[in-house]
């Protein structure tokens, strides 16, 4: 029986409706709230067990998780744990993304970045840089949902133009999520008299 990962965040009361304001900046008409999915261990074990078993399958060789903060952060621990390789995060640091708290990557470290959503890949996108400055080479993406911009593994969807992460890595994600994005200038919830809201890690 395959996983439901839809399902997992409707009984979460995880998939929101309204008018959003994306980490993008686009504004958008549903939210995937992963923080809600992820507050019971048990969901999030098994969504990161479901994860693991796409990239052991790949063969690929993971020694390290890492995860930007504050969204990745739980995905990518639990990702790691199921991988049984170590975890470590990056965070902003006056608006530039940072590896701190004594975390150190190894040279030729294999890494993996981890997201609970990717949408257009940045937040990863500055992740990865912040490892492979201090030497470390990352050999994947992962996200528990892929809001359908990027390419991941197993999926028939096409890269789109607003996708930021490299053609030559690959993306394991659960699901693909599709929902409408628009430019906040050309937004018809905006034009409807609705504020976009900002429920994500950088807003409330």
């Amino acid at each position: 029986m395959s996983l439901d990962v839809k399902k997992c965040y409707i009984d979460a009361d995880a998939l929101l409706k309204g008018h959003f304001l994306l980490s993008s900046g686009n504004h958008s008409d549903h939210y995937l709230q992963s923080a809600k999915v992820l507050e019971n261990p048990q969901t999030a074990q098994i969504l990161a067990e479901a994860l693991s078993k796409q990239i052991r399958e790949s063969k690929i060789r993971v020694d390290c998780v890492c995860s930007p903060a504050l969204g990745g952060v739980i995905a990518g621990y639990e990702l790691a744990k199921a991988l049984q390789v170590r975890f470590i995060f990056t965070e902003r640091v006056e608006g530039i993304m940072t590896l701190r708290r004594g975390f150190e990557v190894k040279k030729n470290e294999k890494i993996l970045i981890c997201e609970d959503i990717i949408t257009t890949g940045g937040s990863a996108l500055e992740a990865a840089k912040c490892v492979q400055a201090k030497g470390g080479e990352v050999i994947a993406y992962a996200g528990l949902a892929n809001r359908g911009f990027c390419q991941r593994v197993g999926s028939n969807l096409e890269k789109k133009p607003e996708c930021k992460l490299p053609d030559n890595i690959p993306l394991f994600a659960l699901e693909d999520f599709i929902f409408n994005m628009y430019d906040p200038k050309d937004c018809p919830l905006c034009k409807d008299g609705t504020r976009a809201i900002k429920p994500g890690s950088r807003g409330n």
